[in-house]
């Protein structure tokens, strides 16, 4: 398993309230629109990064985590897992105290090089599935 539970209770409770969520957009079809509400729900900002850069839940989307004129805590990855790879590297170039990899979202490689730069990081869970538990 990648992000026992101490990982995940450290991430939803400890390391900060702005997430990043990589490929969110404004498609209500989409699982990212939903974990994004839930988060919300629970007080996160959700900060939504996708090419189109749309405003999605009343935030300012951007096109890439680097256009991000402020810190992330967490970037929260939705993007296929050959993708995953360059985003987790990106989210440690930008100072992000976590990273977490959506259910069916895995990348061991990067999972192995988010850590070693000290990094907390989730992998193949969903944090709208685990907040919910943490109360």
């Amino acid at each position: 398993m990648y992000g026992d539970e101490a990982a995940v209770r450290k991430i939803l409770t400890e390391l900060g309230d702005t997430w990043a969520v990589v490929g969110l957009s404004a498609n209500r079809q989409r699982a990212a629109y939903g974990v994004a509400e839930v988060l919300q729900r629970f007080g996160k900002r959700v900060v939504p990064v996708h090419p189109k850069a749309e405003t999605v839940h009343g935030e300012q989307g951007y096109a890439s985590l680097a256009d991000i004129p402020f810190d992330v805590d967490v970037v929260d990855v939705f993007v296929n897992s050959e993708l995953a790879g360059p985003v987790a590297d990106e989210a440690v170039a930008k100072g992000a105290s976590a990273v977490w990899f959506q259910l069916g979202v895995i990348d061991e490689a990067a999972y192995e090089r988010t850590r070693a730069a000290g990094l907390e990081m989730v992998m193949d869970r969903c944090p709208a599935i685990e907040i919910p538990r943490l109360r």
